[in-house]
């Protein structure tokens, strides 16, 4: 009896502390300044008019808007040179998306959040990418899509007309796929 009690005994505590180490570990709750920001610090929504009361000032000096791009459809992508995720997801927006569509009515711009010119230069030509890189100083275009403490990579996909009709956050493939199926339909019509 007192084996079988044993036997239970550890084969329980065996379990919970499986149970444990099986579950997920908690997530770090982000805290989000602006109570509109939804679960992934954005303040915009797919449906929504984008955002386009600022300018592009690209590396190179050019200077564009999203309403000058209208008629295309263009991709911001919210980037910065310390982002580790960011580097992993470049080369694939620069093959899949940049370098196949860059001679349709398309645009991609990386966004570099609040860094100096010189510094976002060099990232470019870090990441060996062809697609251009603009400035946003004190992260203030950032912050018309997204909560100022939220993260980046984020790719806002607007249509032609200016609609917002995809967001992604972080690189995760399959997120990324379908981010491919929606400019190639729009590039379609």
């Amino acid at each position: 009896m007192k084996k079988l009690l044993l036997c239970s005994a550890v084969l329980g505590f065996a379990l919970t502390g499986f149970a444990q180490t099986a579950a997920p570990a908690p997530t770090k709750e982000v805290k989000y300044e602006n109570p509109a920001a939804d679960s992934r610090g954005y303040l915009v929504k797919v449906g929504d008019q984008a955002p386009d009361d600022f300018e592009l000032v690209l590396t190179d000096g050019k200077k564009t808007t999203l309403k000058a791009l209208r008629g295309k459809v263009v991709v911001l992508q919210f980037t910065a040179s310390w982002c580790s995720v960011c580097r992993k997801e470049m080369p694939h927006l620069e093959s899949e998306v940049w370098q196949a569509n860059k001679n349709k009515d398309f645009v991609l711009i990386g966004v570099d959040r609040d860094e100096p010119l010189e510094k976002v230069s060099k990232f470019h030509q870090e990441m060996n990418i062809s697609y251009p890189l603009a400035l946003d100083p004190g992260a203030a275009i950032f912050r018309r899509y997204a909560d100022k403490n939220a993260g980046v990579t984020r790719n806002i996909v607007i249509d032609r007309t200016g609609k917002i009709i995809y967001l992604t956050r972080l690189y995760d493939e399959k997120e990324f796929a379908a981010m491919l199926s929606v400019i190639n339909e729009q590039l379609s019509l």
